[in-house]
């Protein structure tokens, strides 16, 4: 079952998240019918985005990242809740890559460069928008560097999607973002530090059968963590023909006519979770009359 912990440690010196995320993904992959390195792009980008949407207060709080990369994926697009609801697409599903130097998936490579923009939306007039540059497309270490220069809070963020070539099926998708408070002291950075260089890939940890509390005890080890909080997570959409009748009825009447007059069944497939809904020419001719009420 996916789920996510939050956890401090070092007396709140530190803040803390792990998620594992094996069955989203696979959701994900499936849905999108997702190619194996573009699997772990967008496998990895919502596992931060669980993570960093945590972080938000508020129920109807939504935290976005946005990838824009000159890369053969071109653009992935995640949408985070702080409820541990998530989704997200690939622009290009059907990218494909060579394996990298070190016989890995080319995340980087398929992402390329560009920018990272995270979105946090807390209900204000404007929402907090961040941007940094893209460093090397393999997403932990972008949204480490966008942390350090967008937020100023130094980060270490940990991310890994494995995934059967053969078969395409994830096995293992999880992650870890750990961040120091301003008032961290000097002993509990080292230690911290210290920690961080022996540990290994977060997909050998999960495949090794780490829990989420299991990889920050190795990570935050002699720092005393303390988990404060456990949720389960999912792939959720909130789309539905509701939704896109009214966006049919925004398209303006003169559009809806030309649809009503083609006399075809209209569908429509949203890009988040894959799912297809079909407007019959009499929905399409009430679309049109509730779009004539609105000119």
């Amino acid at each position: 079952m996916d789920y996510m912990i939050r956890a401090t440690a070092a007396n709140a010196q530190i803040r803390a998240f792990a998620v594992t995320s094996r069955d989203l993904v696979e959701y994900a992959r499936e849905a999108h019918d997702l190619t194996p390195v573009a699997t772990a792009a967008l496998g990895r980008t919502m596992s931060a985005a669980l993570m960093i949407a945590d972080m938000l207060k508020g129920p109807q709080d939504l935290l976005t990242i946005r990838i824009d990369g000159d890369g053969p994926l071109g653009g992935i697009l995640v949408t985070a809740d702080n409820q541990g609801g998530v989704k997200g697409y690939v622009e290009h599903p059907e990218a494909e890559l060579p394996n990298n130097a070190m016989g890995h998936l080319d995340v980087g490579g398929a992402v390329g460069r560009g920018t990272l923009t995270v979105i946090r939306d807390m209900g204000m007039k404007d929402p907090y928008v961040g941007q940094t540059a893209i460093q090397t497309g393999e997403i932990a270490e972008d949204i480490t560097y966008y942390f350090a220069v967008s937020e100023q809070i130094p980060s270490s963020v940990g991310l890994g999607v494995l995934v059967n070539r053969s078969q395409k099926k994830v096995l293992q998708a999880g992650g870890f973002i750990v961040q120091l408070m301003p008032f961290a002291e000097e002993e509990t950075i080292s230690k911290l530090e210290e920690n961080l260089k022996g540990i290994d890939p977060v997909t050998k940890m999960l495949s090794a059968g780490d829990t989420p509390e299991q990889m920050l005890e190795k990570v935050l080890q002699g720092l005393d963590p303390v988990i404060t909080d456990k949720i389960p997570t999912a792939f959720r959409c909130n789309c539905g023909k509701e939704r896109y009748e009214r966006a049919l009825v925004l398209l303006g009447r003169d559009e809806v006519q030309k649809i009503v007059d083609d006399g075809k069944p209209v569908e429509i497939r949203c890009q988040f979770c894959g799912k297809k809904y079909t407007f019959s020419t009499e929905e399409m001719q009430a679309v049109l009359e509730k779009s004539q009420k609105k000119s």
